[in-house]
């Protein structure tokens, strides 16, 4: 599940409506709200993000909460390490191969590390 899909269960689940209803509100199907609920499908044009955001009927902080959770919920991530250092090859490749082992704690622990370091270079 991507963070966007998560967010989209939530809000959906809290305000009691169905998957089918809101996939028919959106003029989407069902199956595809589902994917991109369970991360199985990539991030949702802007066009389908600002339908959303109209359907829930959110402002500001929460409307650009969707947008900044559609910004890192490609399920599908490639990177290129070309022209960084050989450690910044080696953290890629590393995560690739092993970030289905981690533990949720590990996963949130390195995410806030990168997060707060990529704040600290700005």
């Amino acid at each position: 599940m991507t963070p966007l899909g998560a967010k989209l269960r939530a809000m959906r689940e809290a305000r009691g409506i169905s998957l089918k209803e809101m996939a028919a509100a959106l003029n989407v199907s069902s199956a595809y709200l589902s994917a991109l609920e369970h991360g199985k499908r990539g991030q949702p044009t802007s066009f389908l993000l600002h339908r959303i955001i109209a359907f829930f009927n959110v402002i500001w902080d929460e409307a650009e909460e969707l947008q900044r959770l559609a910004e890192i919920s490609d399920p599908k991530v490639t990177i290129d390490t070309g022209g960084l250092t050989p450690e910044a090859t080696e953290l890629a490749n590393r995560l690739r191969d092993g970030i289905n082992r981690l533990e949720a704690e590990d996963l949130k622990f390195l995410r806030d590390e990168l997060v707060k370091r990529a704040g600290r270079r700005r």
